[in-house]
């Protein structure tokens, strides 16, 4: 599981990520909305945990501005507002719980732990785009009722391109999120998945789903390929 945690205050936010990393969680830190901002764009989350008070833009209205982009992700909001008016106005901006400070590591733990439940329940148990079907909790691939085999990477690869199908995928966002890492030699890596992938998914005379967009990244979506 990944999680963006906004905090400005660096030591607060250290303290944090290292207690959440040790129960296994991925954790990357943002010090700004706008810092925020960039990391969302970039990476899918699991959970977001925002701080209120941010230099700059408020964390309450990141927030809201998330939830008007239909941003789904939960949110758990941190702040030494304790008044019930607080909280209220925190809620109604979209936040999906409200941690108060000062705060025992534990809670943040529990509280944490329970968002994740329940977005895991919410999520569909299936992901379809034309005949190809993914299914999350079994990791189990058919396309016209075939199951497909495929390694970790590759499934990761496609899972990507189904959350998001239809949609372009940069080379960048899939290197981060399969392997959360930059390397040199990363785009011939990708591009050599998406050639297995392609001969898994897209055999001969069904409709190709697996595209590549010159220049910008790939999609799923039913249409014919373009070389990269």
């Amino acid at each position: 599981m990944r999680i963006l945690l906004v905090e400005d205050d660096r030591k607060a936010s250290r303290l944090l990520a290292r207690g959440l990393c040790e129960e296994g969680f991925v954790v990357d830190a943002a010090y700004s909305a706008e810092d925020a901002d960039e990391q969302l764009f970039r990476m899918d989350y699991d959970l977001i945990i925002l701080d209120w008070f941010l230099p700059g833009k408020q964390g309450l209205t990141l927030c809201a501005e998330l939830r008007q982009q239909d941003i789904q992700t939960p949110i758990l909001m941190l702040t030494a507002r304790d008044g019930l008016q607080d909280r209220v106005v925190g809620l109604n901006a979209g936040a999906d719980d409200y941690l108060t400070k000062p705060f025992a590591f534990e809670e943040l733990l529990a509280r944490t732990r329970a968002l994740l439940r329940r977005s895991e329940l919410t999520r569909p148990t299936l992901l379809k785009v034309a005949d190809l079907i993914l299914e999350p909790h079994s990791h189990r691939v058919m396309r016209g009722g075939y199951a497909i085999e495929l390694t970790q990477k590759e499934y990761a690869i496609l899972e990507i391109l189904m959350r998001r199908a239809g949609e372009v995928v940069s080379r960048s966002r899939l290197g981060e999120q399969v392997w959360s890492f930059d390397r040199l030699g990363l785009d011939n890596l990708i591009d050599a998945h998406i050639r297995n992938l392609r001969r898994k998914v897209d055999l001969p005379g069904v409709v190709p789903l697996i595209q590549t967009v010159r220049g910008r990244g790939f999609r799923l979506a039913p249409g014919e390929t373009e070389d990269a």
